[in-house]
């Protein structure tokens, strides 16, 4: 949403990071998982309006103020975590279930097809929010008079202006999104990823996202195959630690 306002926001790596922080932090102090994935995406909001007000209003360099919320957020979690919990690695108390769907009534003989779809049936209610919110920014950008409006905003600011779009409003709004959605990734990295919090632990995905988003030229649609793309090379490194190669 950011990238096609015409805002570049390299800050979705310390988005990410005060999200996963603020996920564990609210779900320990509230003993509800699902407050502290709202928290993060209010602080991956509240940063986004930050980049905005920066970048927007004030007209200061996209790159720094991105580099700038990356710095603060690396210092802040850390802080706030000695302060609040004396340690600098936070265990999860409260995680969030794993939704099991339903399963269709499959013979033996179709062994394979159920071993596809029990693949797919057993995860945390993030996955297919995820999955949902893929779907409805590819109808928002492409399907909706706003999507069109931000579009232009991002590519052809000026006949956006002569048009009457709100320029200014149309970027915020596109920020703030693309921090509230950074929360929702960082939440998910902490509270079902690795069940804590630690130091850095955001490990640069804010800028694997970023390359995804642009391997992916700025669409829904690319950008999900990037990531999945990039899921399974992380995912085979995880898998093929201590394997033996002769």
């Amino acid at each position: 949403f950011s990238e096609r306002s015409g805002v570049i926001n390299i800050g979705l790596e310390g988005m990410m990071l005060t999200g996963a922080f603020t996920a564990v932090a609210v779900t320990n102090f509230a003993q509800n998982p699902w407050v502290g994935v709202l928290g993060a995406i209010l602080v991956g909001i509240l940063l986004g309006l930050i980049h905005a007000i920066t970048c927007i209003t004030f007209k200061a360099n996209q790159i720094v103020s991105g580099v700038a919320i990356n710095l603060f957020a690396s210092g802040i979690t850390i802080f706030f975590c000695w302060l609040l919990f004396g340690e600098t690695q936070i265990m999860v108390k409260s995680n969030l279930p794993i939704w099991g769907l339903p399963l269709p009534n499959i013979g033996e003989g179709s062994a394979f097809v159920r071993n596809i779809i029990v693949m797919f049936a057993h995860y945390s209610p993030l996955v297919y929010l995820t999955i949902i919110i893929f779907v409805l920014s590819h109808i928002i950008l492409f399907k909706t008079p706003f999507g069109l409006r931000l579009r232009a905003v991002g590519e052809y600011p000026q006949a956006a202006d002569t048009m009457g779009v709100n320029i200014i409003k149309m970027r915020y709004i596109a920020v703030m999104t693309s921090g509230a959605l950074a929360g929702l990734a960082g939440s998910f990295l902490s509270l079902e990823q690795a069940h804590f919090f630690v130091k850095e632990m955001s490990g640069g995905r804010g800028f694997i996202a970023l390359a995804a988003m642009i391997f992916g030229k700025w669409t829904p649609l690319g950008t999900a195959g990037a990531a999945l793309l990039f899921g399974v090379g992380e995912a085979l490194a995880m898998r093929l630690q201590g394997v033996l190669v002769i």
